[in-house]
């Protein structure tokens, strides 16, 4: 087992413990908000290209995906009541604790991506797959506010396939180079970071 790994289970392990009447409360709240399942599960793409599913809190109205493309684009109509608050401070992004404990992802490491746009990526671009996905890393903190860029994008689906996933990539193989535990944790205290400037933005 290797140092990253062990940090992995240090930290989510008992974050999950302490977490589990939170995510019982918002279960509860995400069933009386809209029909549907309380977590929203997803095929993506992990280490060596190996599909695994990626786990979420639901935020969008049942079969979202049937009605609308890939991408989550500013204020986007799928998107559900609690939803909005659940996204705006990322707790959405907490049942990916499951998929740290299970292996397929980490906690600092490039965010996985659907099957269709891994297959448009370049031999270089390819390099990511070797990397183990996480739940933040260096290009989640630039681009903290991509539907909001997306939104303001004549074409969003290009937008994103043609700078900002070649950019989200070229920046994490950068940070891969010279990435360690120190430098991991202070990823995860950036991304803290990130959220509480993001937040007490919007409220002012």
């Amino acid at each position: 087992m290797t140092i990253k790994r062990m940090v992995d289970l240090a930290i989510s392990v008992p974050a999950l413990i302490l977490l589990i009447p939170i995510f019982l409360l918002i279960g509860i709240v995400i069933r009386l908000d809209s029909p549907g399942p309380v977590f929203f599960r997803q095929v993506r793409i992990g280490q060596g290209g190996e599909p695994f599913r990626i786990h979420k809190f639901r935020t969008m109205v049942l079969d979202a995906q049937t009605k609308g493309g890939a991408l989550t684009i500013g204020e986007d109509p799928r998107i559900t009541r609690i939803g909005k608050l659940l996204r705006k401070y990322k707790i959405d992004e907490l049942p990916q604790l499951f998929d740290v404990v299970r292996g397929t992802m980490s906690l600092v490491g490039p965010r996985p991506e659907v099957p269709e746009y891994v297959a448009r990526y370049s031999d270089d671009q390819q390099k990511v797959l070797k990397l183990m996905p996480g739940i933040t890393d260096p290009a989640s903190i630039k681009y903290r506010n991509e539907s909001e860029l997306l939104a303001k994008a004549r074409d969003p689906e290009c937008e994103y396939c043609e700078r900002i996933l070649p950019d989200k990539i070229k920046i994490n193989l950068e940070y891969a180079e010279n990435a360690g535990v120190l430098s991991d944790i202070g990823v995860i205290l950036s991304t803290l970071k990130s959220l509480v400037r993001s937040n007490n933005d919007a409220n002012h």
